[in-house]
């Protein structure tokens, strides 16, 4: 018998799956994780992280254990948010390469083996990118128009069809652990790693139970942090927008000695008050802007652990 692409007899491997609002299909999910993996190996664990979920996941997870022995549990303290969850799933994984998924079988699992197949081209991950998405038509415009904005102040072409949906191997696995920044985008993190990144493409389906964590306000806030994690360029504006008045200040202080020494003192309030109202408003929206970026200092330097765990519930195999 031949090893399956991208394995041989030996190789492990770990599904790492953040559940939220997920406990109704979890059970579905391990059914069809296993029959992906029965064509690959016999070698593999599923780890559910439970990041604090509100409608009993983690009870869920623990009768599922019943029948899935190849299934680990692990419960957060609380909410955490799913890239953090991300995280303490490779941190807890055993095996030779990890797959990322999420729990709404949005992801279809029989996608598994034709990402390791990817692998066996020379990449060190693979990703797998959305051809058709389920979401709403205006989540579908403003994450176009959020990724688009990404690409122009980065300068690097950011392609917004992707989702955690990927294979890592062990070296990608271990380089990813070595990041310690709180507001982290697990994608963001692979992009700046720099591996070799292959991609395969998929359907994006339909929520088969529950609804979307991510609200609006939710979905703002994680733009946000993806902005400030991936660039420093409104610093640079900022800086540019300041030497722009400076330099615009002199000109005009030039100007007015010029009219004053020619005709005298001249009426110019509205424009002396629009001009302040301006200079005020540029002047908050700066400091507001430098503020952002000071707090995450702030927060990054208090060096508090990135989670932490409340259970753990082990798998009953071993390799």
């Amino acid at each position: 018998m031949t090893d399956p692409p991208g394995l041989d007899g030996r190789s492990s491997v770990s599904i790492v799956v953040p559940v939220y609002g997920c406990a109704a299909c979890i059970r579905e999910l391990c059914d069809r994780i296993r029959k992906s993996m029965s064509t690959l190996t016999a070698r593999f664990e599923i780890i559910l992280v439970d990041d604090r979920s509100p409608d009993g996941s983690w009870a869920s997870i623990l009768e599922i254990q019943k029948d899935f022995p190849e299934v680990k549990g692990i419960q957060l303290s609380r909410n955490f948010g799913q890239h953090i969850a991300i995280t303490v799933g490779l941190n807890a994984a055993r095996g030779d390469y990890a797959i990322i998924m999420d729990c709404d079988l949005q992801d279809p699992p029989e996608k598994i083996p034709e990402m390791f197949a990817k692998l066996t081209e020379g990449y060190d991950c693979v990703l797998a990118r959305r051809i058709e998405r389920s979401h709403s038509p205006a989540r579908i415009y403003a994450s176009k128009l959020y990724f688009w904005l990404m690409s122009k102040l980065t300068k690097k072409k950011i392609d917004g069809s992707y989702g955690s949906f990927s294979l890592l191997t062990r070296k990608v696995m271990d380089a990813f652990k070595k990041f310690s920044e709180r507001d982290r985008h697990y994608l963001f993190i692979l992009r700046w790693l720099g591996f070799k990144i292959g991609s395969i493409d998929y359907e994006h389906r339909e929520r088969a139970h529950g609804k979307s964590s991510y609200s609006p306000g939710k979905l703002l806030q994680h733009a946000i942090d993806g902005l400030f994690f991936q660039t420093t360029v409104f610093l640079q504006w900022i800086t540019l927008l300041g030497m722009l008045f400076a330099v615009s200040g002199i000109c005009l202080a030039a100007y007015l000695v010029v009219q004053y020494i020619d005709h005298g003192a001249a009426e110019g309030w509205t424009s002396i008050v629009t001009l302040l109202l301006v200079c005020t408003g540029i002047i908050l929206t700066s400091l507001g802007i430098v503020g952002l970026y000071v707090g995450k200092i702030f927060d990054q330097v208090k060096r508090r652990p990135l989670y932490v765990v409340d259970n753990v519930s082990e798998s009953s195999i071993s390799w």
